[in-house]
């Protein structure tokens, strides 16, 4: 699949994610194959006025290329400085949120606001599109609510404004993550423009994601929530889209491995004061699903040091992994844009 320039390594996105597509995250999800990983949500405003943290959040010194930025906001100058800055910063791909649900974002016109202003989101794809000579990608949902999807609209106009790429959640914002996600509609736009369309919503298993490819023909799939505590769901899932077979879910022995890795890229990321806090819910999630896991998910949240992380993860090891019931406690999910820099 080819992004402007850039032809992917595989058609399996990873979908940004506030406080979870840092630096280490997106690393481990190029071992496993992604074909394109993009920056935590970054807001346009905070980025101009040089923030600190939102330098942070574009570091892309880890990064297997591409590598895509997002940026949020509803001023086309104001987006547009801040795809030049991301440029400059050393971003292959700009990306656009158009699809962020959450209030504090919604507020600032930004990510699924925009679904309400068809011409304002056109003129502000069209600005980042004419500030850069990178690729300009963009996130949408269906709509703002049932009764004003627009995603035909909304596609045909970023295609217009010069967007290289569009990635579609099956959902309106008033839907936010339930109930299940229109996959139909997804295959509208597809069917609707000529740029390449990525799918996103419910893809919790490699099948699911080819079942929804075949059916919509989009270029690409787009996974999130279901990768939170289960990486190896992108490595099945570029391994089942390429040849048809499927790869085993990993051992218990191999998840907790995984864990650990994840919680030393973390680590030696961050240093290890702000990185103990940090891999908690990485640690949270890889336990997810398994016996014991609420008493583990305990000792997680007293972590303070990185040699308590080596005491739980022993004592995952230590644990009988059998499977929870559904009914079971399961770990927090994420927002995909819950937080904002």
């Amino acid at each position: 699949m080819l992004v402007g320039p850039y032809r992917l390594p595989s058609p399996v996105y990873v979908a940004p994610m506030a406080g979870v597509t840092d630096a280490p995250f997106r690393r481990l999800a190029a071992e496993f194959g992604a074909g394109l990983a993009c920056t935590e949500m970054i807001s346009s405003e905070a980025l101009v006025r040089r923030n600190p943290e939102s330098f942070r959040l574009m570091d892309l010194r880890w990064d297997r290329r591409p590598v895509s930025v997002q940026l949020m906001g509803g001023s086309p100058e104001v987006m547009a400085e801040a795809a030049r800055m991301a440029e400059a910063h050393g971003a292959d791909i700009v990306d656009i949120n158009m699809g962020c649900p959450v209030p504090k974002v919604v507020k600032t016109s930004g990510g699924a606001s925009l679904l309400r202003e068809p011409d304002r989101a056109a003129r502000v794809a069209a600005a980042v599109v004419a500030a850069v000579r990178v690729p300009v990608t963009t996130k949408i949902r269906l709509g703002w609510d049932f009764e004003s999807r627009n995603y035909l609209q909304m596609a045909r106009l970023l295609e217009a404004a010069g967007v290289s790429a569009l990635a579609v959640h099956g959902r309106t914002r008033s839907q936010g993550y339930d109930p299940w996600a229109d996959w139909e509609a997804i295959g509208q736009v597809k069917a609707a423009v000529r740029i390449p369309v990525a799918g996103s919503g419910d893809l919790r298993r490699d099948v699911d994601a080819a079942a929804r490819q075949e059916q919509t023909a989009v270029d690409a799939v787009m996974l999130g929530r279901g990768i939170l505590g289960n990486l190896w769901l992108i490595r099945q899932t570029v391994y089942h889209l390429q040849t048809g077979d499927r790869l085993p879910d990993l051992s218990w022995a191999e998840r907790i491995a995984l864990v650990r890795r994840h919680c030393d890229l973390v680590l030696e990321y961050y240093g290890p004061e702000r990185g103990s806090r940090l891999l908690r819910k990485f640690v949270a999630w890889g336990l997810k699903g398994f016996k014991g896991a609420p008493r583990l998910r305990e000792m997680v949240n007293t972590l303070t040091g990185p040699e308590q992380v080596d005491v739980v993860l022993d004592e995952a090891l230590r644990t009988d992994p059998g499977l929870l019931t559904t009914a079971d406690e399961e770990a927090p999910v994420a927002e995909s844009c819950q937080a904002v820099a």
